[in-house]
């Protein structure tokens, strides 16, 4: 069986580079995808959406969104907890007979020394553990292991549902601590030898990942949940959209993840392939650096609003994948603000930078993903803006070169997407609408950080005051006032939310594609 695997392996590796070859092995899942915004595959500092799919597949959480049902916070390395929301403690019973990759039990101190690494290494993803008050001096009082259970504390007030979700959050993941910690070098705890292998507890384990090229996993056969039916997953990285579908309908790829609309047309009448449609949480806008002087003047963010023709595009080259959204939470949760009052207006716009005193015309770089849809939004934003004198000079780049840049502030316009941490209307209020550092040296993964926007006090009081509402229902009518006020006040013009158009051999099926990237699953995948 090793043989067998090991030649399977052989093969894939070559399905991976080679322009074309026989038609994909029945045990294996073969997928054309943009894989180029991967900057890390470490859980405790994976921040990309490709990077999200990685780790779902090969880390679990103690509670988790399955496959099996992606809207259901379901057990996961937990079996079962013990809520005192009075003395905000959960306490967690771990599964019995989990082991990891490496063939080490499940202990509940790998869990504690998972969550204990992210909040040490302090990297962009840490922040959502910090949403439970855990810092690297106080962890070691918020979080303790007693045989096969596991017991937090969090300092805030909020709902037990709202900590819940943090721990289902990507940077929850529990890694195999023994084997991670035995691959220190220099202190990094891990860090370089993750970002080549695999410590989880998941349906896969990496085997190969070559940045910018191809990420490979086996199945783990002795996964908690049932062995996947595919032995592997091959993911090629296949920027072009129109090469992704060649690929598919030559039959070298299984699956083709980034079409365009165009391209998914093209595909109408090919029985050997069909496709599937997916609501996704990601929302993409357009963000405007505070640290650049000409973009200081809210009369351009509020002209902004004005100048981008969202119809124009939805009905276009975004047909199918994307719908016209101006909030932050997307529609399709609780809290979210559906109402779109910008429409394409440069008369308007001119007219407010007239009356905000901007002097025009002002030049920005625009940093955008260099691939599609992404190439086209930004071609279509430089000609709406020139409309009223404001200029983008497109600045195109790798998704790992373009979210460097955004994270260490030395952009001035941004085009991107924003997904959700976890499953709570917080996870983006926080990103969009709070910021209590703004300082250079004060870094949170958040966008009101990293385009250097310190938001008036209401507004960050008000996110705050959302968080602790014990109210349900006032809680979401705080939400819905605080998108009025973000659509009003920041330097931010959101612009879509994504539909995920998924292209893949007739003969697959149990492919989940949820909302977001951590709810990506190989998991239940066969070829029939």
């Amino acid at each position: 069986m090793k043989l067998i695997r090991t030649t399977l392996a052989a093969s894939l590796l070559a399905l991976a580079t080679a322009p074309a070859l026989a038609a994909t092995p029945d045990n294996a899942l073969v997928v054309a995808q943009n894989i180029d915004d991967i900057v890390t595959i470490d859980p405790a500092t994976a921040y990309e959406f490709s990077s999200g799919e990685y780790v779902t597949n090969t880390y679990d959480q103690l509670v988790q969104y399955d496959a099996v049902d992606t809207e259901i916070l379901a057990p996961g390395l937990a079996t079962e907890w013990d809520v005192d929301a009075e003395n905000r403690t959960i306490t967690f019973t771990l599964r019995d007979g989990v082991t990891f990759h490496s063939g080490n039990p499940l202990r509940a101190e790998d869990v504690v020394g998972s969550w204990r690494r992210v909040v040490v290494m302090d990297r962009a993803p840490a922040f959502i553990l910090g949403n439970l008050g855990w810092t690297a001096d106080n962890f070691d009082e918020m979080v303790s292991a007693d045989g096969n259970t596991v017991t937090i504390r969090w300092a805030g007030d909020f709902a037990p549902s709202f900590v819940l979700n943090v721990l289902a959050s990507r940077p929850a993941s529990v890694v195999d601590m023994e084997t991670v910690m035995a691959n220190e070098v220099d202190g990094d705890m891990g860090h370089d030898w993750l970002n080549q292998n695999s410590a989880g507890t998941g349906p896969f384990r990496l085997r190969t990942f070559r940045p910018g090229e191809v990420l490979m996993l086996d199945a783990n056969p002795d996964y908690f949940a049932g062995a996947p039916a595919m032995e592997q997953i091959l993911i090629r990285h296949v920027a072009e959209a129109s090469t992704q579908r060649l690929l598919l309908e030559s039959g070298d790829v299984d699956m083709a993840k980034n079409l365009t609309p165009d391209q998914v047309s093209g595909l109408e009448g090919n029985d050997a392939v069909r496709v599937e449609t997916f609501p996704q949480a990601a929302v993409h806008w357009v963000s405007f650096n505070q640290n650049t002087e000409s973009l200081t003047n809210p009369a351009i963010w509020e002209a902004a609003r004005y100048l981008v023709d969202y119809e124009g595009m939805a009905n276009s080259f975004l047909n199918g994948q994307m719908q016209v959204h101006q909030a932050f939470w997307p529609a399709g949760f609780p809290g979210a603000l559906t109402d779109t009052p910008f429409t394409y207006d440069p008369e308007r716009a001119r007219q407010i930078l007239e009356e905000g005193g901007v002097e025009l015309p002002v030049t920005v770089t625009l940093d955008v993903i260099n691939a599609n849809p992404f190439n086209d939004m930004a071609q279509s934003l430089q000609q709406t803006f020139a409309e009223a004198g404001i200029n983008f000079e497109i600045m195109p780049g790798t998704g790992a070169q373009v979210i460097t840049r955004y994270r260490a502030r030395t952009h001035q316009a941004m085009l991107l997407y924003w997904g959700p941490d976890f499953m709570d209307p917080h996870s983006n209020a926080k990103a969009f609408a709070y910021n209590a550092d703004n300082s250079d040296d004060a870094y949170v993964s958040t966008t009101t950080w990293r385009n250097a926007w310190m938001p008036p006090a209401e507004i960050n009081e008000l996110t705050m005051a959302a968080l602790s509402e014990q109210d349900a229902d006032r809680r979401l009518e705080m939400y819905l006032e605080l998108q009025r006020e973000m659509q009003a006040e920041a330097p931010f013009v959101i612009m879509f939310q994504a539909v995920k158009q998924v292209a893949m051999a007739d003969n697959v099926t149990g492919f989940v594609n949820g909302s977001n990237s951590d709810f990506v699953y190989y998991r239940l995948v066969e070829k029939n």
